[in-house]
């Protein structure tokens, strides 16, 4: 009987420190901050901002607010490359190559707006539940900031 509970205490104790263990590598390995979904500053859209292998962040549409026109999905029909006109816009990268730069500030990288079809430079910085992403053309003082915000 009493290698009975001493079988089952040592069970409890080595399931305890096993899910001790996980929790802290779960706590560790959480995604960076701008990492997860956030709307648009019109919330007509939902944006996935994940990190590549190469380090760099990226983000792409994931759901639209108004996803059909004509009957049919959305396309990048103001694409300058006449032959990615036909893309869809739910899947589309619209944020490429940025790089952490400091705790809360992503640099060096690029936004498109399918709405127009041009490319444009971009930073971003995090602000707990939204991000300002700003698109310059040249140096950021000739740009424009929008807001995103976090959602789930």
């Amino acid at each position: 009987m009493k290698i009975y509970h001493l079988k089952k205490r040592l069970i409890l104790c080595l399931s305890i420190l096993i899910c001790t263990l996980l929790s802290f590598k779960i706590a560790h390995a959480q995604n960076d901050k701008i990492e997860g979904l956030w709307y648009n500053d019109i919330k007509t859209a939902k944006i996935l901002i994940s990190k590549g292998s190469n380090g760099k962040f990226s983000g792409k549409i994931v759901w639209l607010k108004e996803p059909m026109e004509k009957g049919k999905p959305k396309v990048d029909e103001n694409n300058p490359e006449e032959k990615l006109r036909n893309r869809p816009i739910i899947g589309l990268q619209i944020l490429s190559d940025f790089e952490k730069d400091g705790d809360n500030k992503y640099v060096d990288g690029t936004i498109y707006d399918p709405k127009n079809g041009k490319t444009y430079s971009c930073k971003i910085t995090y602000k707990g539940k939204t991000l300002d992403i700003r698109g310059y053309i040249g140096i950021s003082l000739l740009g424009r900031t929008t807001v995103w915000e976090r959602t789930s």
